[in-house]
């Protein structure tokens, strides 16, 4: 990723785009793909329904350039955004559409449906907010959570002081306990502030 970070890189990405530049939606594109792929994956656990919204959001994003507000947060939570509240919204339909075939849908199942809905989106937001973190936090992270280190061997793998890989892990986990409580109360992905 360039050092010409947002917002000035967003401002200029929504100039271009605005103009029609195709060149724009490419870079956009070769940008953030993979994380709006993997966010709508993440929801709808299905490879061919996350390619259809990946299409989907840079299509959105290239007839409506206009929408994105610098103010909200950066491109890549913006284009996040979109794609999360594409994904629940396909999910919605698809589970909705699943308990209509099967007859009347009851209040229990619908109550299972939103409780789906808010795990798929609690988990898209876990993955968004390790992917958007500073590198020594998801480094620390991993490994304390993939390769169960301590914080002591934490600080050994990485070179630091055992005060200082406790604060990574710390930080790192205050990051990621937001997932469940941002989405509980129906708020998009950190940095634009939209809700679903």
């Amino acid at each position: 990723m360039p050092k010409d970070a947002p917002p000035r890189w967003d401002r200029r990405m929504q100039q271009r785009l605005a103009r029609g530049e195709a060149a724009a939606l490419g870079e956009l594109y070769d940008r953030f793909a993979s994380l709006v792929h993997s966010l709508a994956h993440r929801v709808l656990d299905d490879d061919e329904a996350a390619d259809r919204i990946t299409r989907e959001v840079f299509v959105h994003v290239w007839e409506h350039p206009d929408e994105y507000e610098p103010k909200h947060g950066s491109m890549r939570s913006w284009v996040a955004t979109l794609a999360h509240r594409q994904a629940v919204e396909q999910l919605r339909t698809a589970e909705t559409e699943s308990l209509a075939a099967r007859g009347e849908s009851t209040t229990e199942e619908t109550e299972e449906l939103e409780q789906k809905v808010r795990k798929a989106s609690a988990a898209a937001r876990a993955d968004y907010i390790v992917t958007s973190m500073p590198a020594p936090l998801r480094a620390a992270l991993e490994l304390a959570y993939f390769q169960r280190r301590d914080y002591r061997q934490t600080a050994a793998d990485l070179g630091v002081t055992e005060d200082e890989a406790r604060r990574r892990l710390r930080l790192g986990l205050q990051l990621l306990s937001t997932a469940n409580t941002r989405t509980a109360e129906g708020v998009s992905p950190p940095g634009y502030g939209r809700a679903l």
